[in-house]
C-alpha cells in the first residue's frame, strides 16, 4: 500500500487544524477555547467518514470509536491543545495519525475495536493544570482540580460548562478494560535527526522536578550603596543560574539529564535599585529518578552555599516531583518489531517531555513512537515533519495493529 498520499493527507490536516486558533496569524489553542469547536468539527467529519462513532466526553475529549470483533478496544491518541504561538504537529499529529490508520484498516476485519482520542488538554497553559484530558480518562481528575482558574477568573468547571458540557459527568469519561494505549508524537528534539533516523520507540518518559528558589537580600539605592556593602539578590541568583548550567553540562555523560532555569522574577525591579528579592524556577529531568533527585539536592546545596557567601537567604519550594514512567515492555517490543519489519533500524530512547502516555501508563499497557523533528524544533511555528517519516510511521502503525 502506497502510504505517501495518506501521509500527505495527515500533514495537510494538521496544517489546516493549526488555523483553528485564538489569535490570527499564530496557532494558540488552549483548553476548550472556542477554536476547539472548529477542531472537533473537522476531525469529527473525518472520523465519521472512516466509519467511527464520535462522541465528546465531559472533559472535552473527542473520541472516535471503530468497532472490531471483540469488545475490548485499543486506544490511540494525543492532545489537541497547544502552547501559545505553537507549531502544527505537537499533539495533533498523534490524533490525525490514529484516524488515518483506522481509515486504512476500515476495509479489513479488525479483531478488536480502536478508539481514537483527541485529548482536550495536555499543555497546562490556560489553568496551570496539565493533562486535564488524559486525567479524565484515567479517573484522576478530582473535583479540586476543577476549581483552578485562568487569568480571566474562569474555573475549569466553568470552561467545561461554557463549552456546552457538564463537569458532573466527568467520572463517566474514565476508561477500563482496554488492550492498551498507543501514541504517535514528534520527538520535539534533535536526537533522531542527529542519528539520521526517522522514528524511535520511547522506552520511558523522564521524571521531572520543578522547584522555586527565592533569593532574598536587601534592596537599596544603586547610586549610594558601595559594592562591598551590597546584598544583591540578583547577583546571587545569577551566579547560581550559571552553576545550574555548568552542572548540567558536566553531567552530559548521564544521557538525558537536563536542568533549566526558565524564569526570574526580580523585585523591586527598578533600574536604580539593587534587587532585594529574586524568584528563580528550576526544572530538572532525567529518566532515572535517583539521578534526578541527587541533582536537585546538589543544586539546592549550591544555592545555599552561594547565598551564605553573599549574605543572602534562600528559600526552596518544590512545585512538582513526577516520577519517571516506563512504557509497557511488551507493547514496546511489538512496536520495535514493527520498526524492523518495515525495514527501519531499531532504536529506543527516553522522552524528556511529558506526554499523555505517562498519565495512562500506570493504568494500562502504553507505548509511544517518536517521529523525527527537523531542526529539533517544537513549540514554535517552524515545527514540522517530513512526508517520508509520516509514511514510515503509518507503516509501522499498520504492522503493529495488524499483528497485535
Amino acid at each position: 500500500m502506497d502510504l505517501l498520499p495518506v501521509a500527505q493527507k495527515v500533514i495537510e490536516c494538521c496544517r489546516s487544524l493549526a488555523l483553528c486558533s485564538e489569535e490570527p496569524g499564530a496557532t494558540t489553542r488552549r483548553f476548550l477555547t472556542p477554536p476547539m469547536h472548529d477542531v472537533h468539527a473537522q476531525l469529527r467529519a473525518w472520523m465519521e467518514r472512516a466509519g467511527m462513532r464520535v462522541t465528546i466526553d465531559a472533559a472535552g475529549n473527542l473520541r472516535g470509536f471503530y468497532t472490531g470483533e471483540s469488545t475490548t478496544p485499543l486506544l490511540i491518541g494525543s492532545h489537541l491543545d497547544t502552547v501559545p504561538h505553537a507549531g502544527a504537529f505537537d499533539g495533533v499529529l498523534g490524533v490525525v495519525m490514529g484516524i488515518a490508520l483506522v481509515e486504512c484498516l476500515k476495509k479489513r476485519p479488525l479483531r478488536f475495536p480502536i478508539e481514537v482520542v483527541g485529548f482536550s488538554e495536555e499543555e497546562g497553559v490556560r489553568f496551570g493544570v496539565p493533562f486535564i484530558g488524559s486525567r479524565a480518562l484515567a479517573g484522576s481528575l478530582g473535583p479540586e482540580a476543577l476549581e483552578a482558574r485562568d487569568a480571566e477568573g474562569t474555573s475549569i468547571a466553568g470552561a467545561i460548562r461554557a463549552f456546552g458540557l457538564h463537569a458532573s459527568e466527568i467520572p463517566a469519561a474514565r476508561v477500563s478494560g482496554v488492550l492498551g494505549y498507543l501514541e504517535f508524537h514528534i520527538e520535539q528534539g534533535p536526537v533522531l535527526e542527529s542519528l539520521g533516523l526517522p522514528l524511535a520507540v520511547v522506552e520511558k518518559v523522564a521524571g521531572q522536578s520543578r522547584l522555586d528558589f527565592v533569593f532574598e537580600g536587601q534592596a537599596n539605592h544603586a547610586g549610594t550603596t558601595p559594592m562591598p556593602f551590597r546584598r544583591d539578590a540578583l547577583a546571587g541568583a545569577a551566579e547560581w543560574v550559571i552553576s545550574v548550567e555548568s552542572s548540567a553540562a558536566e553531567s552530559a555523560t548521564s544521557a538525558g539529564f537536563v536542568a533549566t532555569v526558565g524564569q526570574l522574577d526580580v523585585a523591586p525591579g527598578a533600574s536604580n535599585v539593587i534587587p532585594g528579592s529574586v524568584r528563580a524556577t528550576l526544572d530538572v529531568r532525567h529518566a532515572d529518578d535517583t539521578v534526578r533527585h541527587h541533582a536537585v539536592a546538589q543544586l539546592t546545596d549550591r544555592a545555599k552555599a552561594i547565598a551564605a557567601r553573599r549574605g543572602l537567604r534562600v528559600f526552596v519550594h518544590t512545585q512538582l516531583d513526577h516520577a519517571a514512567v516506563a512504557m509497557d515492555w511488551q507493547l514496546t517490543e511489538k512496536l520495535e518489531h514493527s520498526l524492523a519489519a518495515t525495514g527501519l533500524r531499531r532504536h529506543r530512547m527516553p522522552s524528556g517531555a511529558g506526554h499523555d502516555a505517562m498519565i495512562l501508563a500506570p493504568l494500562m499497557p502504553a507505548a509511544m513512537l517518536f517521529l523525527r523533528s527537523p531542526g529539533g524544533i517544537s513549540h514554535h511555528p517552524n515545527e514540522t515533519v517530513l512526508l517520508e517519516d509520516v509514511a514510515a510511521a503509518l507503516a509501522v502503525g499498520l504492522h503493529f495493529l495488524e499483528g497485535f
